[in-house]
């Protein structure tokens, strides 16, 4: 979701959806969200907040940017990951994780040159907030102009590096990276990552998110919003949502503000 500066009346939302068989985990660096689910979670998601929604079994929810921002317009910049659940789990009863950033497990490197915030899993003995049904790493990393970070990475996840903004380098061949740029690291125990000395003036930093997880290794049918593991799950889950069994919309449900242009 971005980054990007919206004028006024064009932030965009999503209208209610349903969801089954993984997770949607928002995470909003600048500007504000709105969310509302079926079961009664939600929040207002900014400054670094996390929203981990377990849709499992079937869950209704939208996504707005308040109607004050949408008036107004503005900068809005996050992310938006769908971590999928293993067949055991594809119908647990939905749950819902408010992280908010200051909540977050915060761990800096030696020479004080980047920050890792800890959304979820566990770097160097450092835990995130977030509880996950298969084990998984999600953290975001600050990294200074001309500076280096290198955090333990177990051996059975995969890694996974994505460029938030700026521009640098990953892993022992400094291979180049900028924003809007996903690395995938290969067998090894570290992730490794610098920053370019020269960075934009509007993002002064390197701003990468860490990701990974041990591998389900499991087959995968998705459709529209549904994960699943066969094609006759999707169908299922189409005939459940369209005959309401993934939950209804609250009566005074927060709706999209469409702006007054």
């Amino acid at each position: 979701m971005g980054e990007v500066d919206y004028q006024p009346g064009e932030p965009k939302d999503t209208d209610w959806h349903p969801h089954r068989g993984f997770e949607t985990v928002t995470y909003m660096i600048d500007g504000r969200f709105q969310h509302q689910d079926s079961t009664g979670g939600g929040g207002l998601i900014e400054n670094g907040a996390t929203q981990w929604m377990t849709a499992g079994s079937g869950i209704l929810h939208i996504e707005t940017p308040p109607a004050e921002l949408v008036e107004s317009g503005g900068l809005f910049h996050g992310i938006q990951l769908w971590v999928n659940l293993p067949a055991k789990d594809k119908f647990l009863t939905p749950r819902y994780q408010n992280l908010e950033g200051g909540n977050v497990a915060l761990v800096a490197s030696p020479d004080g040159g980047a920050l890792v915030r800890i959304i979820a899993g566990e770097i160097d003995g450092h835990t995130g907030p977030g509880s996950t049904h298969t084990p998984i790493t999600v953290a975001h990393t600050t990294i200074e102009p001309g500076a280096s970070v290198s955090v333990p990475w177990r051996t059975d996840f995969n890694a996974l590096a994505y460029v938030l903004s700026g521009r640098g380098t990953v892993g022992p061949d400094a291979r180049p990276i900028e924003q809007g740029q996903l690395a995938v690291f290969g067998d090894g125990d570290r992730i490794t990552v610098s920053a370019d000395a020269g960075q934009d003036s509007n993002r002064p930093a390197l701003e990468v998110l860490f990701l990974g997880g041990q591998p389900i290794r499991e087959p995968v049918a998705q459709y529209g919003p549904f994960v699943m593991n066969t094609r006759e799950q999707l169908i299922e889950a189409m005939e459940d949502f369209q005959a309401g069994r993934l939950g209804v919309v609250p009566p005074h449900a927060l709706m999209p503000h469409t702006g007054t242009r």
